[in-house]
């Protein structure tokens, strides 16, 4: 099919971006040396520049980022203004900065030199400087995203820290302000809560004869049944040595509680106090023997136990208190100043005491002086027997709810009568009060309690615990700070780059329809599209 001149001059010309300058060049548009003579004129734009007038739209074209070949011709246009006075008779222009800028635009037309340059721009704004903005904008946004969901971990997980601090803080009976003196407190109020479970263990009387009534039943000589717990339920929570002898003491000494030292600080080293004096030491005094300060007085009779049987105060085949005739005697040490003392002439009397017999009567010292809760040995014995209680109870209760069970009933036909008057409801209320008795004594406070009281050093251990746990919560607050820190920064870079990618693009639209509309005066007006502009 024939196409006609008119409809010819309608075809669109396409060129692909990408190979704009190469298509310019095959068609002789441009000069392959257009870079050569693209670095003369910007060598004289820059001379140029130096000397402009005073004028705001020249200040605002000189402000930009690149001055091209249509920047000159709209400053050649403005300084036809401002140097009008140096025109002459013949057109031409006596002013310097006229001069200049004419022989600039002269060798941007020279072989297209400034379509070769603006082509150049394009390209490059199009390949790099867009998609470079873009990819920037673009790792701003993933940072702002990455920064906000690191920050929301570190939050929720200082929260979790705080709230598994408080769970615990819970757990051990404070509120957290002041660990290590709420524990303290708290060991310090021990002895009077124990004081109160023992008088609630007055309430277990009824069950306590009830379950040495069944016992006395089932076997025939049965021993006393929780006689710890029958002790503590009539007399109370008494010392270790009432328990033991069944007497009250005269006189208590409690053992010294240990005092536990405030911890030092971190940035505080104690050194200790030491004070150096030098000896003094005459002259005279060399050779001779140093004195050390240290003086040797006679003493009572030196005892080792460690020496062998023969030894003194160890009787023939080692029999305890008769001392030995012939003791032994160390000759390198006679005559030293050291007295050993004279077997031979001084009797050693050594007694025996019985095992728990070593305190006056009436005297409760040492493990004695402790409650039965507060011993550790006691209180296990007391919770085993509220358990063993406990666990009667429940097996009675769960045996009279049997109905079925013809056999229970037959064999409780005979029991005495406080074993056949008990109803499921007063036992079921027994059995409430075992379990209270004993919840008091197992919960986790009172375990902890119980373990500060064995040691006191665990009030420590607890506190740097729970301390480390407050500090990583405040380690992860600050983090979350410094993630929101970056976010507003990466907020920010991306507030600066987006309007320079919006001048950007709209220098590049600018540059495309210069391009196109150059192209296509060249070829009779024929629309020109550049391809693969995607803005």
């Amino acid at each position: 099919m024939q196409v006609s001149p008119q409809d010819y001059q309608n075809v669109p010309i396409d060129i692909q971006t990408s190979k704009l300058l190469d298509w310019l060049v095959d068609r002789r548009h441009c000069s392959l040396k257009w870079q050569s003579r693209v670095l003369a004129v910007r060598e004289k734009i820059e001379a140029a520049m130096r000397d402009m007038p005073e004028n705001e739209e020249i200040k605002q074209l000189l402000a930009g980022a690149y001055l091209h070949y249509f920047h000159c011709l709209r400053i050649v246009e403005i300084l036809k203004g401002t140097e009008a006075s140096t025109k002459n008779l013949f057109g031409r222009y006596s002013s310097q900065r006229m001069k200049d800028w004419q022989e600039i635009v002269a060798l941007y037309e020279k072989e297209n030199t400034y379509l070769a340059e603006l082509a150049s721009l394009l390209v490059r704004s199009v390949s790099y400087e867009v998609p470079s903005l873009r990819k920037q904008i673009g790792r701003c946004q993933q940072a702002q995203q990455d920064f906000a969901r690191r920050e929301e971990e570190c939050q929720l997980q200082a929260a979790e820290l705080r709230e598994r601090f408080f769970a615990s803080c819970k757990q051990y009976g404070i509120t957290g302000d002041d660990v290590r003196q709420e524990l303290l407190a708290l060991a310090r109020d021990l002895p009077s809560r124990l004081s109160e479970i023992g008088a609630g263990a007055g309430a277990l009387a009824e069950a306590i004869e009830l379950y040495q009534a069944c016992a006395e039943f089932v076997c025939e000589s049965p021993a006393e049944v929780v006689p710890l717990l029958r002790h503590v339920g009539s007399r109370g929570n008494t010392t270790v040595y009432e328990w033991r002898t069944g007497l009250r003491p005269l006189r208590v000494e409690r053992p010294r509680a240990q005092e536990v030292p405030e911890p030092p600080k971190e940035d505080t080293i104690d050194w200790g106090d030491f004070t150096l004096e030098p000896a003094a030491a005459d002259e005279g005094t060399q050779g001779e023997e140093i004195d050390w300060g240290i003086t040797l007085e006679p003493g009572p009779q030196v005892r080792d136990p460690q020496l062998r049987a023969s030894g003194p105060g160890w009787g023939p085949g080692g029999v305890l208190g008769t001392p030995s005739p012939h003791p032994p005697r160390c000759p390198s040490l006679q005559g030293d100043g050291i007295d050993w003392g004279d077997g031979e002439s001084q009797e050693v009397q050594i007694t025996v005491l019985e095992a728990g017999t070593e305190a006056p009567e009436g005297l409760a010292c040492g493990s004695d002086a402790l409650t039965l809760l507060e011993n550790t040995e006691t209180r296990s014995q007391f919770i085993d027997e509220l358990m063993e209680l406990e666990l009667f109870l429940s097996q009675r209760l769960a045996e009279m709810e049997e109905e079925a069970d013809v056999v229970a009933v037959s064999q409780f036909q005979l029991a005495p009568a406080v074993l056949q008057g008990q109803t499921s409801a007063r036992l079921g209320s027994l059995l409430a009060a075992a379990r209270a008795l004993l919840g008091q004594l197992c919960t986790r406070s009172m375990q902890h309690l119980f373990i500060i009281l064995a040691s006191p050093r665990y009030v420590d251990r607890v506190s740097e615990l729970l301390g480390q746990r407050l500090k990583q919560a405040e380690l992860l607050l600050a983090k979350k700070e410094a993630m929101s820190r970056k976010r507003r920064e990466a907020l920010a870079e991306q507030a600066a780059l987006e309007p320079k990618l919006d001048r950007l693009l709209e220098k590049t639209k600018e540059l495309q329809k210069l391009i196109e509309a150059d192209v296509s005066k060249r070829y009779g007006g024929r629309p020109v599209n550049l391809m693969g502009v995607c803005l």
